[in-house]
């Protein structure tokens, strides 16, 4: 049995509702960030590399982008998701994000739009904008990277904002009717299991409709890179990562939706942990937990794991 049988996935969602999984066609429509461009900080959040994860070429147009990344030998009307991944796609003027994302749904076999950035660069005008394309029929998803709702660890890693800016974000949101999907990262320095759960359980007290989890990467270009090769780093190990991922799902309520319990990045830009490097490993880590112990929903009555309860682990 795979990762649907005991998760709220939303590839399962997707066939729920589509009648299949959907495919995420990946945009850079060239935004920048208020970390990186000066208007908060330059060099932005210290674990960042965009293009460890960004597979598109803002040189493109969104039309061109969208074509080179649908299946070749797909059904003709297959139907696919405009996913805006990079940098903070909610930061530009209202006239420029109007024009991309029409650009966007305007494909035909465009279903859905996700738009991922910051809990601190969503105005209600484009909050209203996103909920337009919502009443017109298409899946429209709010993507805010928290990472750690620790407002040590915000600052430690250069984030440039705090929870509070997650919450207000998250509330005003809610008013607009649209659906939030928050971006959590576990290992990040100074944290631990507990940190995860304080995190988990404040995302799930204020209201979300969707989770991802991230392990730390430690990836070439990032300030956290210097700090891993200085020996000042210790990456998050696969089996305090598939504790730590397994006991938080199983304590989310089932109706929530998980995008993703894990990722994989590639060598060269990984640079640790290695286990990172495989594309399967820390989902099958996390799903012998689930098998062993309960799925998503089964304890969310019953208090959160400490790592001591846990043979292997101190």
């Amino acid at each position: 049995m795979g990762l649907d049988t005991y998760v709220n996935t939303y590839g399962n969602e997707c066939k729920r509702r589509f009648g299949r999984r959907l495919k995420k066609l990946t945009l850079d429509a060239g935004f920048s960030c208020p970390n990186r461009d000066g208007t908060l900080g330059r060099g932005g959040c210290t674990f960042c590399n965009v293009q460890s994860f960004n597979q598109s070429d803002a040189n493109l147009g969104i039309a061109a982008q969208l074509a080179s990344q649908k299946l070749p030998a797909a059904e003709p009307g297959t139907p696919y998701l405009a996913y805006f991944q990079a940098y903070t796609s909610t930061y530009g003027d209202y006239e420029v994000l109007q024009r991309q994302y029409r650009e966007a749904v305007a494909e035909r076999d465009i279903v859905g739009l996700f738009v991922g950035t910051r809990p601190d660069c969503v105005p209600d005008s484009v909050l209203a904008l996103l909920a337009s394309y919502q009443q017109q029929g298409l899946e429209v998803w709010l993507e805010l990277g928290l990472q750690s709702a620790n407002d040590d660890t915000l600052r430690r890693i250069n984030r440039g904002h705090g929870f509070d800016a997650y919450a207000d974000a998250v509330r005003r949101a809610r008013r607009h009717g649209l659906k939030v999907c928050t971006h959590l990262i576990l290992g990040l320095p100074g944290e631990n299991h507990g940190d995860f759960i304080d995190t988990h359980k404040k995302v799930l007290d204020l209201g979300v409709d969707g989770l991802k989890l991230h392990p730390l990467h430690i990836v070439s270009g990032s300030t956290m890179a210097r700090q891993w090769q200085a020996g000042r780093l210790e990456p998050v190990t696969l089996e305090d990562y598939a504790f730590s991922a397994a006991e938080l799902i199983r304590h989310t309520p089932a109706q929530v939706l998980f995008h993703r319990v894990t990722a994989y990045a590639k060598r060269p830009m990984l640079l640790a942990p290695d286990w990172c490097s495989y594309r399967w490993k820390g989902q099958m880590a996390i799903l012998d937990s689930l098998q062993a112990l309960g799925g998503q929903g089964h304890y969310t009555d019953t208090p959160y794991r400490a790592v001591s309860d846990s043979c292997g682990h101190g």
